[in-house]
């Protein structure tokens, strides 16, 4: 029977009922781990997967993705929620499908690789909580950082998709670096290591419909195992790749539940199950419970979040990452930072620097953590850059990669930009050849002597011997060693109804009753008097009545006038005013505010970001040049320099902090 009979047959034939095609696509459902993180920065609760978790166990996915990438991180830091008990949260309701979790090989669900002690019993842990699928992936396809993860996983009897991350040099698939014989020798070496499946992982959503073909094609030639297409909606090619990978023979295609799709997300599993209806390829899904899913997500969860999804733009693709590859969620950060720093108007200077960056830095794909490595150094090389001087400020993370911490780059590094990152390198000057994590100490112990007293198992130890600084922070919140701040609280959708109601009534005039009154008649007893609130002076006129004084208008005046009357003193204090108090941590930003003031040269932020460390404390004495403060900007770390020499005076904050731009962070005297 034809396919155009068989369309005919079952057109109404929505249900799962429905008759088995032959070879039918499987399908990974997004949703609760890299929808919500690609359109809603991670910010999904576990409270918010609860009430769709058993109807999309029943739908028939290969497997739902629920854990890795940037959950990991965004639970513990901004939700005060252990990534451990949504994987034993969510295996109480969901029953039959295999979780899924994105695994940044030896970076585990960090920024940097980890000591392989710290590695393997991550990967232990992750299988122990519920974890079946390992989809591993590393930023520079340097499979070396594959060495120590995938015995643990196939240890554990779990499956080892081993990914390789799509980017490109040209337009389109080709050039002398990353072409179709690039592709199809890294799945090549990923099943010699034992992948159970292969995922081309298209985390920018660059490749097209006929390059999709093609690789597919190719790479189901040259491998046995499953092979799985993961491609981003950003650019608006991914459906139609969809279609041309399914002609060529995939296996598994990525797909989100509609309310979590497109934009920077996936395309939605609805159309593609209408799509494939009937065919040798059909799904074998029913429509109608997916609908019932989506109205759920759709009414009950999404308007929890819905001020997070960047609606400055009418357009749902973006086809400038065809230009710059930067995944959307990196960009979006990109954005923010820019806002913060009130340099938005640089934005065109970072999309022309960042492929300059890129290239200085081996031609390396933009995914975690690469992108944000490639993405904050641009943003540096245009901020802090001159005419003179190119990489003034390099980040901890570019060094690491220029020496060889991340692994071997697709093309060398530009030694010019090597050599000065790797200037006073405290692990050596000279770049390693070796696997990555060869260099590193265990890491496991240390860590465990740390929270001694406040971790309680394993689990709370990893979560701190991947990020001390904000998870020594969760850890005591969790045990209640410190109060929880009410920004990382949930919300409910009665309080983001009100707030609705608040804004429209605001928007409307609405939201304080005006009372109208007649103004008198101006007498003759009226005076004026110029009154100076900062730079800005008012005309004010006072007219006395029954001898109590009384404001009858105020008329704003130009500031310029107010400059020229009040000219600033010749010397500015050394230690100016700390800067108004960040969302994130206002009680730092106010104590530092009121601290008093400390004769001295100021180290101050040149960026918005939290404190990692100081490295000296008060009364050190410290040399021009020499670390003083670790500053995270975007999960990237900052050395910031002592500008003269002398002994630290004063320190304004403390590790964890999150700082404004410009906030005094320390004074040497």
């Amino acid at each position: 029977m034809s396919d155009h009979n068989q369309v005919q047959m079952t057109q109404m034939n929505y249900s799962k009922d429905r008759p088995k095609a032959a070879n039918p696509v499987k399908i990974e459902d997004l949703t609760l781990r890299d929808g919500h993180q690609s359109l809603f920065a991670t910010r999904g609760r576990t409270e918010d997967m609860i009430p769709v978790a058993e109807m999309m166990d029943e739908v028939g996915f290969w497997a739902l993705e629920t854990w890795g990438g940037a959950t990991f991180d965004t639970m513990h830091r901004f939700l005060n929620e252990d990534p451990w008990e949504r994987l034993r949260t969510l295996k109480r309701y969901i029953k039959k499908t295999p979780f899924s979790m994105l695994l940044r090989a030896q970076n585990l669900v960090g920024y940097r690789n980890y000591a392989d002690d710290v590695a393997r019993a991550f990967v232990e842990r992750a299988a122990a909580n519920g974890m079946d699928v390992f989809r591993t992936f590393d930023a520079l396809n340097d499979y070396r950082n594959f060495e120590t993860v995938v015995p643990v996983i196939k240890s554990c009897g779990k499956h080892f998709q081993g990914c390789i991350c799509y980017t490109m040099t040209e337009p389109r698939l080709g050039g002398e670096v990353y072409n179709l014989d690039y592709y199809v020798n890294k799945a090549k070496d990923l099943e010699a290591m034992g992948a159970d499946s292969i995922c081309l992982k298209d985390m920018a959503g660059l490749i097209a419909p006929y390059d999709a073909y093609a690789i597919i094609k190719a790479l189901k030639e040259a491998v046995k195992v499953p092979i799985n297409l993961h491609s981003h909606f950003t650019s608006g090619m991914a459906s139609m790749s969809h279609l041309k990978a399914i002609e060529a023979g995939v296996d598994i295609i990525d797909t989100c539940m509609s309310p979590y799709a497109y934009r920077t997300s996936h395309p939605a599993i609805e159309p593609l199950v209408m799509t494939l209806l009937g065919t040798n390829r059909d799904t074998g899904f029913d429509i109608k419970s997916l609908a019932a899913i989506n109205e759920i997500l759709e009414k009950e969860i999404c308007p929890k979040y819905r001020h997070i999804l960047d609606d400055t733009k009418l357009s749902i693709i973006d086809i400038n990452v065809l230009l710059h590859q930067t995944p959307g969620g990196m960009l979006s950060n990109l954005v923010n930072q820019l806002r913060e720093m009130d340099a938005l108007d640089k934005i065109d200077q970072v999309y022309a620097e960042l492929p300059r960056v890129r290239k200085d830095l081996g031609q390396i794909p933009l995914v975690t953590p690469t992108s944000q490595i490639v993405g904050i150094q641009t943003v540096n090389n245009v901020l802090f850059d001159d005419e003179n001087e190119r990489y003034k400020m390099i980040t901890g993370q570019v060094k690491d990669l220029c020496f060889g911490l991340y692994g071997k780059t697709a093309v060398p590094i530009n030694p010019e930009v090597q050599k000065k990152a790797l200037k006073g390198y405290p692990r050596g000057e000279e770049p390693i050849c070796c696997r990555p994590a060869q260099v590193l100490e265990p890491e496991l112990k240390k860590a465990q002597d740390d929270v001694k007293g406040l971790a309680v198992d394993l689990d709370d130890e990893l979560i701190y011997a991947i990020y001390p600084v904000t998870g020594k922070r969760f850890l005591q919140w969790k045990y209640g060693k410190e109060p929880v701040p009410d920004d990382v609280k949930p919300i409910t959708l009665e309080q983001i109804k009100a707030k609705k109601e608040l804004i429209q009534k605001a928007l409307a005039g609405k939201l304080v009753e005006k009372t109208e009154k007649e103004a008198p008649a101006k007498g003759d007893n009226l005076r004026k008097f110029n009154v100076f609130v900062d730079d800005d002076y008012f005309e004010v006129g006072v007219e006395e009545i029954g001898g109590a004084p009384v404001v009858s208008y105020i008329q704003p005046a130009k500031a310029a006038a107010a400059a020229a009357a009040t000219a600033a003193p010749a010397a500015a204090p050394a230690r100016p005013a700390a800067p108004s108090a960040p969302k994130a941590a206002p009680a730092a930003a106010k104590a530092a505010a009121a601290a008093p003031a400390v004769d001295g040269t100021p180290i101050n932020a040149p960026m918005p970001g939290m404190i990692v460390r100081f490295e000296k404390n008060v009364g050190d004495k410290v040399s021009k040049g020499e670390t003083v403060v670790i500053l995270e900007a975007m999960k990237m770390e900052n050395a910031l320099a002592a500008p003269v020499d002398g002994t630290i005076k004063a320190i304004n904050f403390k590790s964890s902090d999150s700082v404004p731009k410009g906030a005094v962070l320390c004074v040497i005297g």
